[in-house]
């Protein structure tokens, strides 16, 4: 592996497992009122094209990152759903 596509890994896993905090203080609160649904939805639009645009260039780094973020994205998308408030 080149050395372009190692510096290409390291700033893909910084940026994608930014997320990584707040999913686990809504996960441990159980909260998730103040997660805007509509970030992580154009953030997993951004995921999904970027991972496209990787395959197209068959480029390891954009592929493997982005589909981590993706996954990370997903699931907080998942605990917005899940720890949404119900109406009583």
């Amino acid at each position: 592996m080149e050395s372009i596509q190692i510096l290409g890994l390291a700033a893909g896993i910084c940026t994608s497992s930014s997320v990584i905090p707040q999913l686990v203080k809504t996960i441990q609160e159980k909260k998730a009122s103040d997660v805007s649904w509509i970030m992580f939805i154009v953030l997993i639009i951004g995921n999904s094209l970027w991972i496209y645009y990787g395959c197209s260039k068959s480029d390891i780094p954009i592929i493997s990152t982005n589909i981590f973020s993706l996954l990370l994205n997903t699931a907080m998308l998942f605990c917005k759903w899940k720890y949404r408030r119900k109406n009583n």
